[in-house]
């Protein structure tokens, strides 16, 4: 039994799967690279790949070549590498990410008998893997900026959890205070008609194509459950139609102002 080996398909294979791998660890770790030179590290893998493969020698050191020499001359040309530590992160994430590419194409391999198609699909997963690293990035950043709190009340002590909003620069404008702000199914939930009362009045607020009012009052305390704790002493909270969070994530929306301290 003998194999016919096209190398030209093999060099455009090994050329494309290593760049997008190479694509991929730079999505996560943001190296000092340019598309040029990770282009370049793809094809300095397949040429290494297919040399590997046409020249004879024993099983064993082609397995040590193709899984540590060539990933080595990919990482450090393609991702302009230099630390030690940065290596073996991009040593690694090359494995991980070429055992999700593997997964994905097999999935797709019915469908993709033919060269373009497989081509096609080999983009369509870096894509994809792409997309749910960012979504992963984006979840992690959201929950770092995700805290506890205790609001204390009328009607006693309630856990929430609010988010840290940056962007969140609303302030009284009777007393110049910082406003954080919960929505109106929570404020039922936690509040009395004495916290309502509570130094109640309006303020104007402003959304994306929108210009409102705001009713905001005062409650007795509330606590910020960080590494350190934050107490704040009658709090301005203020009230909005809408849900502060969509999926219910977080029921409050807290000032960032509050934090200075910290």
């Amino acid at each position: 039994m003998y194999y016919e080996l096209y190398i030209d398909v093999l060099f455009l294979v090994n050329f494309m799967m290593d760049s997008l791998l190479l694509l991929s660890v730079n999505q996560v770790l943001k190296c000092p690279t340019t598309r040029g030179r990770i282009f370049l590290g793809g094809a300095l893998g397949s040429v290494l790949t297919c040399a590997v493969t046409v020249v004879p020698m024993p099983g064993v050191i082609k397995l040590i070549i193709f899984h540590a020499v060539i990933n080595t001359f990919m990482i450090k040309t393609g991702l302009n590498i230099k630390g030690k530590k940065q290596f073996w992160k991009a040593f690694g994430l090359l494995y991980i990410a070429a055992f999700l590419y593997g997964g994905i194409l097999q999935a797709f391999h019915p469908y993709a008998r033919a060269g373009s198609l497989f081509f096609a699909a080999a983009v369509g997963s870096y894509y994809l893997i792409r997309g749910i690293w960012k979504f992963l990035i984006r979840l992690r950043t959201l929950q770092a900026k995700i805290c506890e709190i205790t609001l204390y009340t009328s009607a006693g002590e309630q856990k929430v959890k609010a988010l840290i909003d940056t962007g969140n620069g609303l302030e009284d404008s009777v007393s110049r205070e910082p406003v954080s702000v919960v929505d109106k199914a929570l404020a039922k939930s936690i509040l009395t008609d004495d916290d309502m009362k509570n130094g109640f009045h309006y303020i104007p607020y402003r959304t994306v194509g929108k210009e409102s009012i705001m009713p905001v009052f005062r409650i007795r305390k509330m606590c910020i459950h960080l590494e350190e704790e934050r107490w704040i002493e009658r709090p301005v909270i203020g009230v909005c139609e809408e849900h502060v969070s969509e999926e219910e994530e977080y029921q409050m929306i807290l000032n960032p102002d509050l934090l200075g301290g910290i």
